[in-house]
């Protein structure tokens, strides 16, 4: 008998007590990690005794040697890395947990215009309904995800019943598309556990860095407003009052205040103050007709996924600052994505969003007008409602977006993939997170209005009709 046949196959990389307890790779946090547990966390009976897979198997970013499938592993005297007993701290407020139509919600977009999608543990179901609650979760993100988008999971509120299983988790993992692992940029794993890092670090020997690298931990409601850059997140009561139990302490981030002593600023003002401070011609920012102007030459607006791809962040950001200086940039050699990505960042970054908060309830309605009214409501909204300079700036984007369209074929941007990306960064509410059911009515809004710009847009603005009340 071969001595190594005495001992069980261990899984390659280092052993578990040392990935657990002496890991060289630095956790990502932002800040100080709060080690509370409960003991009703992911089922790890599968981890200790994995069911049998098929040997060296390569599914998108992890990797299962012939060891981890192995079915005669032996795992008695195998070191136990989940065997301490937890704090229950999870569990509270936990009860409180009811059924909620929407499985996620659209929290927004971030720094670089991408989709937000929250998660919440607190809306698992039991665990005989999880595999029809993750199906649903794809299926309200499923048109999303051929952009870059970002997912927000809240662990707050797991608990006994339907806590999911290593290997439930595996599955569902496999059964994701590619563009779901792809175009998924980061995942923000909200109030983590000292178990999700040891279930994390477990795995960390079959997982490409690509992949590692898109998990970050967040300790703090306020960090994950910081590293979203939204200044406004509605979130489920329990988890606020649960951040607040964990970071006493903390203050939260106040609104800042919108800039107006410096007259050269085109980026977080309001649409108005551009106009009166800068030399905007028929009231397009300057910036605004660089940005087009720059996407329109032949070469680049033809660029596939021209508005799917992330441009570098920290070069958008420094052109940002420039041009808030009163800087005269050029963007003649500026990657095309960061240029996309200057253009999204402004709309998103103004003060009111271009279709104005006025007009949201109107737009989130669209999906009920009966749809021989549709086109009489659209031209009206926007010819009457917008205000002068928003007409001018929203018209003048559409043109653009109009041109994306044409050239189709060879940039892969449809009018609802521009929809899909542009709509959140047209409009959002002034009072609350838009949710998934708002969402979808405001990209079939631009959609529309994508498809029938020559009907709604015939007369030129000089021209157009005003109600009289």
């Amino acid at each position: 008998m071969d001595a190594n046949s005495r001992f069980p196959a261990r899984l390659p990389g280092p052993a578990i007590s040392s990935i657990v307890g002496n890991s060289e790779e630095p956790l990502p946090s932002l800040s100080d990690l709060h080690d509370c547990e409960p003991k009703l966390e992911f089922d790890d009976t599968e981890l200790l005794t994995p069911a049998p897979l098929e040997k060296d198997v390569m599914v998108g970013d992890f990797v299962l040697a012939d060891a981890f499938a192995d079915p005669e592993l032996e795992t008695e005297n195998a070191p136990n890395p989940l065997e301490d007993d937890f704090e229950d701290q999870l569990r509270e407020q936990s009860e409180n947990f009811q059924a909620t139509k929407n499985k996620c919600d659209f929290l927004g977009t971030d720094k670089q215009g991408r989709h937000i999608f929250g998660i919440y543990a607190s809306r698992f179901p039991e665990k005989s309904q999880l595999e029809g609650f993750v199906r649903q979760v794809i299926k309200e993100i499923e048109p999303f995800v051929e952009n870059d988008y970002i997912l927000v999971y809240f662990h707050q509120g797991l608990k006994e019943d339907n806590k999911p299983s290593a290997q439930f988790l595996w599955n569902s993992y496999k059964e994701l598309d590619r563009n779901f692992r792809k175009n998924l940029k980061t995942l923000y794993v909200v109030h983590p556990t000292w178990f999700i890092r040891v279930i994390w670090n477990f795995f960390s020997p079959f997982i490409s860095d690509k992949f590692r690298k898109k998990l970050v931990y967040i300790s703090s409601l306020d960090e994950l407003r910081q590293a979203l850059g939204l200044n406004k997140l509605k979130l489920p009561d329990t988890i606020c009052d649960f951040d607040d139990k964990l970071n006493p302490s903390r203050g939260r981030v106040s609104q800042p205040a919108t800039p107006n002593g410096r007259p050269t600023m085109q980026f977080g003002v309001t649409l108005k103050f551009i106009v009166m401070h800068s030399p905007c011609l028929n009231s397009i920012p300057p910036i605004v007709r660089k940005c087009v102007d720059s996407l329109s030459i032949t070469g680049v607006i033809d660029t596939e996924g021209i508005f799917r791809r992330s441009g570098n962040h920290a070069e958008i950001m420094a052109l940002k600052e420039r041009v808030n200086r009163g800087e005269d940039v050029d963007l003649s050699s500026v990657n095309v994505h960061v240029i996309a990505g200057l253009l999204k960042s402004f709309l998103r970054d103004l003060a009111e969003p271009l279709l104005t908060f006025e007009l949201y309830d109107d737009v989130t309605k669209f999906l009920d007008w009966p749809k021989e009214e549709r086109s009489r409501n659209v031209t009206q909204l926007i010819r009457e409602k917008l205000p002068e300079e928003n007409y001018e700036l929203f018209k003048y984007i559409v043109d653009f977006l109009v041109r994306v369209v044409d050239c189709a074929d060879l940039n892969k941007m449809t009018s609802s993939n521009l929809a899909i990306v542009f709509g959140p960064n047209f409009l959002w509410s002034g009072r609350t997170n838009t949710s998934l059911e708002e969402i979808a009515p405001i990209n079939a809004f631009v959609d529309f209005v994508l498809q029938n710009h020559k009907a709604i847009y015939l007369i030129d603005v000089n021209q157009r009709t005003v109600s009289v009340d």
